[in-house]
């Protein structure tokens, strides 16, 4: 299984900007904050946009701000708003029939999977990551690129 950069990227970013939803934070602090491409991150944040999950404002007090409470935005919602599909077998949804047509053990291999993989995301909001990553030990640059970060999913 893989995630995209993209759906990566979206969750960063927003954890980022939950973690001071006072205030807005331009795209270049985010894409600092997080070693994400800039570049990149502003088609992200267009796409989170069109999604409601952030709201934009230009000019010299501009930026982004989290869309909605942060504890009320999932992580498949934001995987869904940049991705589309949640999860997809050679790029069509899991299903009993794995492809074949014909029901399978395959087939519901990987739907059992989707549903396992869904029922995580769904319960893991990005208001509960910025709150744990806002009691992390914070890891020098230099460090973060060989760094192997424990898993922070609720219960």
């Amino acid at each position: 299984m893989q995630i995209s950069a993209k759906a990566d990227y979206a969750v960063r970013a927003l954890v980022e900007l939950a973690a001071d939803a006072g205030r807005p934070m331009n795209c270049e602090a985010v894409a600092d904050a997080q070693d994400i491409p800039f570049r990149f991150l502003k088609s992200v944040f267009r796409e989170l946009r069109q999604a409601g999950l952030v709201r934009s404002q230009r000019g010299c007090e501009g930026g982004y701000w989290i869309g909605r409470d942060p504890a009320d935005i999932t992580v498949v919602e934001v995987m869904a708003a940049v991705d589309g599909e949640f999860f997809s077998v050679r790029g069509q949804p899991p299903g009993p029939a794995g492809g074949s047509g014909a029901p399978s053990p395959v087939g519901e291999l990987w739907e059992a999977v989707e549903s396992a993989a869904r029922a995580v995301a769904a319960r893991t909001t990005i208001g509960a990551l910025a709150a744990a990553a806002a009691r992390a030990p914070r890891v020098p640059d230099a460090a973060r690129a060989g760094r192997a970060a424990a898993p922070v999913v609720p219960a």
